[in-house]
């Protein structure tokens, strides 16, 4: 069972007020923010791909809103260079000696607007950050805050002045979402909400950092059996023999996928693991690392980020659930 200083319901109520709060900026889109907040209580990063205009930095914004924690925005473009994201040693002719100037990576939770209109070399300076929470420059590595999640929004590579996200790129992001178009009932809201002011303006923080400190090792203590840990692998197992599939799951997206589903859990009120909580992550947390093979894909990423959906949806379907993967501690 879960341990530690918060409780599983002091939890649910912090997770509700997060929520809550987020759903006053982002009209009708529930299943996508708690995803995120998913991300975020799982210390992963998160990707927002979708068209211009569906509200991928609102939604970035809004988390970032929601907890009293140092935040920094980066807007990719192709002239920006990786300097520009870690920061630069900067020569101090009093002292005469150089000293580091942290870049906006140095942040809690950092926002990286159309991550791909960026080089692929740019990209590549959140490698290190990313995976191992530092940032090493001129010979010398940098601690970077605990905790820390990059927010990412991209545009579908189709659209002119994007570069593909290199796949190391993308294994380092824990989930993947998918904004939408609004429906007619939430457009028509939007409208006169929003007339006059942003409700992003009165969104407030509802967690302080120490409290989300609690929340992510809550998270970090749910319980995980043994046959729920075999059912992760196997279907990650099964994702590297499928033969509709060119690039099966890294050993990084199954780790993902049992943090993720931990903290689905404990947003479910519960301190144990299900197999229904792998299933449901599945495709954010596996979708974008897959590389369907060329007679599946057809050339088209839109179109492949669907087939890669139905496969992965067949694979759980055809993956034997475990005696006791239903079981608490």
């Amino acid at each position: 069972m879960a341990t530690g200083t918060m409780g599983i319901d002091t939890f649910h109520s912090f997770a509700a007020d997060i929520i809550g709060g987020i759903e006053t900026v982002i009209d009708g889109k529930r299943d996508a923010i708690e995803l995120a907040l998913t991300t975020l209580l799982a210390e992963g990063h998160l990707l927002i791909e979708d068209v211009p205009g569906v509200g991928k930095t609102m939604l970035a914004r809004a988390i970032a809103r929601s907890v009293d924690c140092t935040v920094n925005r980066i807007q990719f473009t192709p002239d920006l260079l990786p300097s520009d994201i870690t920061g630069v040693s900067v020569y101090n002719q009093a002292e005469m000696e150089f000293q580091f100037k942290p870049g906006p990576v140095f942040a809690n939770l950092v926002i990286g607007d159309e991550i791909n209109r960026a080089s692929p070399k740019t990209q590549s300076a959140l490698l290190e950050s990313m995976e191992e929470g530092q940032i090493s420059v001129d010979g010398a590595t940098y601690p970077l805050a605990r905790p820390f999640t990059v927010v990412a929004t991209q545009n579908p590579v189709e659209m002119e002045g994007t570069y593909p996200l290199p796949e190391a790129q993308r294994d380092r992001f824990m989930i993947r979402i998918s904004m939408g178009y609004p429906d007619e009932a939430a457009e028509v809201t939007m409208l006169r909400t929003r007339e006059t002011s942003s409700p992003l303006d009165r969104l407030t923080p509802v967690v302080t950092l120490e409290q989300l400190t609690s929340m992510i090792g809550l998270v970090r203590n749910i319980y995980v059996s043994p046959a729920v840990e075999q059912y992760t692998v196997a279907i990650s197992q099964e994702t590297r023999r499928d033969r509709d599939l060119r690039l099966g799951a890294s050993p990084r997206a199954t780790l993902h996928l049992v943090r993720a589903a931990k903290a689905r859990a404990a947003l479910d009120g519960r301190e144990f693991v299900l197999p229904d909580d792998i299933d449901a992550l599945a495709v954010p947390v596996l979708g974008h690392r897959l590389i369907a093979a060329a007679r599946v894909a057809g050339g088209a990423s839109a179109f492949q980020a669907s087939s890669i959906a139905d496969i992965i949806h067949r694979i759980v379907a055809a993956t034997p659930v475990p005696l006791g993967a239903g079981e608490s501690a």
